[in-house]
């Protein structure tokens, strides 16, 4: 499709077909609007408009505009017969819509071309269009992204502090538990694609004291060892009644993921990284969150305790476990040794689970290869599956 000699278009449309047309429109511009109007000439135009949490989780950032004033806009432009916002995640978060539509053609740009679109064309036996970019002649080019660099005329905000996620072997960095047998905890560093729940053991607590004078006033160094120890010292200052695993400061301060081994004391006696993007990439791919009840008010999971050497050796062997299973890139392995780490944290302080969390972790068993919750007494379930689990999370690993 192309502009005629004029520089003008075309405005006639072909009669009783349906044009889907998907993306996030932000900070709306004459391109897009040169877009939709050549989507409008094959047919009547539906747009399905990306969502808030969407734009999180593929861009890692918040958009300018929010989901409603974008969907107000694109429902303004003449060329647009319905706009929808999208109802699923990920690249293919149009297709509820999609399905409910049943489009005769989708459209997409050069950008917007996936292998996972016309794959779900052909299924459908929908037509699979992909335009060039277009620009009116006497318009200059427009991008979103040329736009947002334009806009750069004052400092950038401080980017949001990551998250981490425990995946196995937790509670192995409290000295209680690691002098009674040794071993390993493997955590995550996340990009924070959305903002995660408070108290749902992913290190917020930790990470908000960083996100407060230490992270405002960027008192960095260039090791991200000794950040872990400046924030843990921060989080722990002499007289605390509680001292946080140090697992916390190092799964938010060391990219990619990491075995941290304990042996009696606060501080790790061995870490070991990996920041492979192959591994990296594969474990993204395997690891989804899935929301249930956040850890009440008042809990307090160590009022209860059987800490017995068998069941602090299962726990910390577990550790182990999952980090060979990662380099492997072996799920069935990885599976088994995240659920060791559930179920010994069940045996050696029971109150970390119930079984209200264990009656909805089992519902994902048929799904996954092994369930963990992201923090004692709720959060979310750490599912790692090859399957595309509804209404689950994606992550995106810091590398």
């Amino acid at each position: 499709v192309s502009t005629q000699s004029t520089g003008k278009m075309s405005d006639t449309k072909q009669p009783n077909k349906k044009v889907l047309v998907s993306g996030c429109f932000d900070l709306l511009h004459t391109g897009h609007v040169t877009f939709f109007q050549t989507a409008a000439q094959f047919g009547d135009l539906y747009v399905c408009v990306g969502t808030d949490d969407n734009i999180r989780l593929l861009k890692g950032h918040d958009p300018l505009f929010s989901q409603q004033e974008r969907l107000e806009m694109v429902r303004a432009v003449r060329y647009v017969k319905e706009a929808y916002l999208e109802s699923g995640s990920g690249h293919l978060a149009f297709e509820p819509e999609f399905l409910s539509l049943k489009p005769d053609l989708l459209l997409v740009n050069e950008d917007g071309d996936k292998p996972a679109k016309a794959e779900l064309c052909a299924k459908h036996n929908v037509q699979y269009k992909v335009l060039e970019r277009l620009n009116k002649q006497h318009l200059p080019a427009r991008s979103s992204t040329s736009i947002k660099n334009q806009m750069e005329t004052k400092p950038k905000a401080l980017p949001e502090p990551p998250y981490r996620i425990c995946l196995a072997g937790g509670w192995i960095d409290q000295p209680w538990v690691s002098s009674i047998f040794p071993g390993s905890v493997v955590v995550i560093n996340i990009h924070p694609t959305i903002s995660f729940n408070e108290r749902s053991g992913m290190a917020t607590s930790t990470r908000n004291k960083w996100k407060g004078e230490l992270w405002e006033k960027q008192v960095f160094s260039s090791s991200e060892e000794e950040i872990a120890k400046l924030l843990f010292g921060y989080e722990n200052p002499p007289g605390s009644k509680y001292i946080s695993g140090s697992q916390d400061a190092l799964g938010l301060c060391l990219k990619g993921v990491n075995r941290l081994y304990y042996s009696g004391q606060f501080w790790p006696q061995k870490i070991d990284r990996c920041l492979d993007p192959d591994i990296c990439d594969w474990l993204e791919k395997s690891i989804r969150l899935v929301e249930i009840d956040d850890r009440p008010d008042g809990y307090d999971p160590l009022t209860q305790q059987n800490l017995t050497k068998e069941g602090v050796e299962r726990l910390a062997r577990s550790g182990d476990q999952a980090w060979e299973a990662i380099l492997e890139k072996d799920l069935v392995k990885l599976g088994r040794a995240v659920t060791a780490t559930h179920k010994a944290w069940g045996e050696i302080l029971p109150l970390t689970t119930s079984e209200a969390i264990e009656q909805k972790c089992a519902l994902y068993e048929s799904c996954s290869y092994g369930r963990i919750t992201s923090g004692c007494g709720g959060g979310y379930i750490v599912l790692v599956t090859d399957q595309e689990v509804p209404g689950s999370l994606e992550i995106k690993i810091r590398k």
